[in-house]
């Protein structure tokens, strides 16, 4: 794919940012409870903001990535990534530590 880039650099890392960007922000996400509740929310309120998101409700895990979707990860400048999974231990952990910080 012939396309145009730019490079910024930090002193910790470096960012590939296409100069040309269908969306702003490529939405993964894995789950159902997250496709119709957080991500349906998240979605909503990038749109109001204005963010070009690109949203994938079809596939589902173990499927092979279409390549509309892979062009849609390319043009992309960010992707927020999460799972409910994630969510959930995350959210456990920091019970847990508050439970054992209480007794």
């Amino acid at each position: 794919m012939a396309s145009t880039s730019s490079f910024r650099a930090s002193s910790s890392f470096t960012h590939f940012i296409p100069q040309t960007s269908t969306y702003d922000v490529f939405l993964s996400f894995r789950g159902e409870d997250t496709r119709y509740n957080f991500t349906y929310h998240l979605y909503s309120g990038l749109g109001r903001r204005g963010i070009r998101t690109f949203r994938d409700n079809k596939l589902r895990r173990g499927e092979a990535i279409a390549p509309k979707l892979l062009k849609a990860i390319e043009e992309s400048r960010s992707s927020v990534i999460f799972s409910l999974k994630t969510m959930l231990v995350r959210d456990g952990s920091r019970l847990n530590r508050e439970k054992n910080t209480s007794v």
